[in-house]
This record gives C-alpha cells, sequence and structure tokens, in this order.
C-alpha cells in the first residue's frame, strides 16, 4: 500500500507538515517494500483550489492513506470521491514517526463529511 504524508522536507526523517495542499513535500511510502519517494509540490505557490489539485498528485502517485494535519473542506471532498483514507498526525515528529503510528493504528481519521 502507498502511503503519502506531507513533509517539510525531503526523506522519511523529514518533519511532517501539518498543512495538506500547502505541504512543500509529499513523501510517498510503499508499506510493502518500504521503498519511499520524495516529490516536491507544485502548488505551494498557487492561486487556489490546490487542495483538489493536491488529491490528483496523491493518486496519481498511488496513494491508498493520506496522512496529514488537517485538510480543507474541498480536499476532504475530493479524498472521499477519491477513495483515499486520510488519518491526522498532529505530533511535531518526523515522515518516519507518523508512519510507526499509522502503522500502530493510533491514527485517528480525518473527519471528510
Amino acid at each position: 500500500m502507498i502511503v503519502g504524508i506531507t513533509a517539510r522536507a525531503t526523506g522519511t526523517d523529514a518533519p511532517v507538515e501539518q498543512r495538506f495542499g500547502r505541504a512543500p513535500y509529499f513523501v510517498f511510502v510503499d508499506t510493502e517494500t518500504g521503498k519511499s519517494e520524495s516529490v516536491e509540490n507544485p502548488l505551494v505557490d498557487a492561486a487556489g483550489g490546490v487542495g483538489p489539485r493536491a488529491v490528483q498528485m496523491l493518486a496519481e502517485h498511488g496513494a491508498a492513506v493520506l496522512i496529514t494535519g488537517q485538510v480543507g473542506g474541498n480536499a476532504a471532498r475530493a479524498l472521499e470521491a477519491g477513495g483515499i483514507k486520510a488519518y491526522a498526525y498532529r505530533g511535531s515528529g518526523s515522515v518516519a514517526d507518523a508512519l510507526a503510528e499509522h502503522a500502530a493504528g493510533t491514527l485517528e481519521p480525518l473527519s471528510l463529511s
């Protein structure tokens, strides 16, 4: 399964970014192989409507799960429509920390309605 995590920098040691659509990076981790890919978010400085476009980016990378701090209403609807499950990580840890909490089942699902 591919998990997309919002991050402030590249790699699994990067701190998690609380904002979804304007996160500087997305780190995609394949939970079966452990491989990760960091992708710079081209929408950081975009004018508007970044949430749904960021969801499209997740879908293009095959993400089934999103871990972030919060999402806006338009992004929430796009996640729901795309079948991507979203979880809240509100700690100050790294991408690896958030992934470990997801694997342990301790992250709360983000309310998408």
